[in-house]
């Protein structure tokens, strides 16, 4: 008989029985409790979910041993707690229904709960309608937390926002300790951030935004790098920088914010703070609606007026359908070629929306014009038929490929495993868990004042690693040309690319160059194509 063992503990808690501990206790159940039934060592499968909630059932191990059960047979799952499984009654009830249907029973060895038995089975359902009523109850714990904080209007630490620095504000006593408070103070940057909102209302272009500050060779004083277009739409969106006026009450109370303070204090003298902004449980962390928002008004000055700020959200927001510009949409190479002159991308670019004429750019200089790079165009389709021919050509003596072609299907594989915006990724939900273990460990009551801020901070901290993430996601997304395919079949294809070719859709002749040319480099004069296996 084969028995599944299941745990989970989420990070940073010092509540509960660890992962270790917990499957020791089920294997020591199993050995003297289950006396019915006999279990070799080798029939019984673990599997450990750690740094994961019991929020739903979207857990690795937990799926994995849900993929198990047609495999290996089980007769049983035993688990240290119920809640262990789930805290949800809908999942919890699914899960019961759904293991009744595969003969599987269910053993919580805290409880005692057995769905062997009727009562066992009726006494889960009862604890589980509890674990979920204890969640609900965290969440909103968690909530009253923030409108606690929101109502101080302080800055809870890490990393400030462009154009501000912290600074300590004044030592109060709490519960008998000295404890320093801070706030926002601005810095030299905050002259930059003012420079893109005011050309921002000038041009209404966060391109425009980003050409403008990289003409005047305007950086990031903390990074030293140009601001890149999603950086500045952040700012931009950013209400912090929003002057806590009459208009931005209006325009967070028209769109069902929870505004923590009378309309009558808001009067222009500082900016504004918000919490609740993005939904942590969520892949990428999204921002949520303004009405999941909590709105206050912070110990910090603001830049912008409110009708300002107002008039910028409502032109993203009237706007959020306009298509991104992606310079791959047409030509063969986007994305292959390189400049030589300053080592970035080139990209194709219509010259014209309606135009099928196109040339490859340097990503330097579609960022920045010449004051990044002078690096001449390339013209689209002669550059792709050229390529296309010199390929032809090369494919003449085809025995020389034929050992490549084989090696390419497992250096691409390898590549792909290595994709740094894969990497970016798992660091951005292993971020994300941290998160939300931390917010919910505000929910102890327990804690002292100072555990609590030191969370905080924490937290801030960690959000704001997040945002960093998520922007260097992005831009290596779109930055990113790579494209998946299915190497044996375009081993094949290569093999009779002359007669193919031609009639290939434009996705699978690029899928075909990929396979044939490592990269392309073009010096403003000549173009130098590098294919595997030479």
């Amino acid at each position: 008989m084969k028995v599944a063992i299941y745990s989970r503990k989420s990070l940073f808690t010092g509540k509960g029985e660890s992962v270790e501990n917990q499957i020791e206790m089920c294997k020591q159940y199993i050995k003297f409790s289950m006396l019915d039934v006999e279990v070799a060592d080798d029939d019984i499968f673990v599997y450990e979910d750690e740094g994961y909630s019991a929020k739903d059932l979207k857990r690795p191990q937990f799926q994995q041993m849900m993929k198990d059960l047609d495999t290996y047979k089980f007769e049983y799952i035993v688990c240290y707690r119920l809640d262990r499984l789930s805290r949800n009654v809908s999942d919890f009830s699914g899960l019961i229904e759904l293991l009744n249907n595969k003969g599987v029973n269910l053993i919580c060895i805290k409880e005692h709960f057995d769905t062997s038995s009727p009562m066992g089975k009726a006494m889960m359902y009862i604890t589980s309608v509890f674990a979920q009523l204890e969640r609900e109850t965290i969440a909103e714990r968690v909530r009253d937390n923030m409108h606690l904080l929101a109502r101080t209007g302080r800055w809870l630490g890490g990393t400030p926002p462009t154009g501000y620095q912290g600074a300590e504000e004044s030592e109060v006593i709490v519960d008998g300790k000295v404890k320093t408070s801070h706030k926002l103070v601005f810095s030299d940057e905050i002259e930059i951030v003012k420079l893109m909102y005011n050309h921002f209302l000038e041009t209404h272009s966060v391109s425009a935004v980003s050409k403008y500050l990289i003409a005047k060779k305007i950086k990031s004083k903390t990074k030293g790098k140009y601001f890149s277009v999603l950086g500045i739409r952040d700012i931009l969106q950013n209400p912090v920088y929003c002057i806590a006026d009459e208009n931005a009450y209006n325009y967070f109370a028209e769109n069902g914010s929870d505004i923590c303070q009378n309309k009558e204090l808001w009067n222009g003298e500082n900016g504004v703070s918000t919490y609740n902004k993005r939904d942590y449980s969520r892949s990428g962390a999204p921002r949520n609606a303004l009405n999941e928002w909590i709105v206050a008004i912070g110990r910090h000055e603001g830049i912008i007026s409110g009708k300002d700020w107002v008039s910028i959200q409502k032109y993203f927001h009237n706007n959020h359908n306009e298509k991104i510009v992606n310079h791959s949409e047409v030509g063969l190479l986007s994305g292959l070629i390189y400049c030589s002159k300053c080592g970035e991308k080139m990209f194709s670019k219509k010259h014209k929306a309606t135009s099928e004429n196109f040339s490859y750019i340097c990503s330097s200089k579609l960022k920045g014009n010449n004051a990044l790079c002078d690096c001449l165009n390339l013209t689209g389709q002669q550059t792709d038929d050229l390529v296309v021919d010199y390929i032809k050509g090369e494919l003449d003596n085809f025995d020389t490929f034929t050992s490549a072609l084989e090696n390419l299907k497992r250096e691409y594989e390898k590549e792909q495993n290595d994709d740094k915006a894969n990497k970016i990724k798992k660091e951005i939900e292993t971020t994300q868990s941290e998160i939300n273990t931390l917010v919910n460990r505000l929910t102890d009551t327990t804690l002292s004042q100072v555990a609590v801020s030191a969370i905080d901070k924490k937290i801030v901290e960690q959000t704001e690693y997040l945002h960093t993430l998520e922007n260097e996601f992005a831009e290596q997304n779109q930055a990113d040309n790579n494209i998946d395919f299915d190497a044996d079949a375009l081993i094949e294809s290569v093999k009779s690319f002359k007669n193919l070719f031609d009639d290939l859709s434009i996705y699978d002749k690029r899928q075909i160059i990929r396979l044939l040319i490592q990269k392309i480099e073009w010096d403003g004069a000549d173009l130098h194509i590098f294919m595997y296996g030479e």
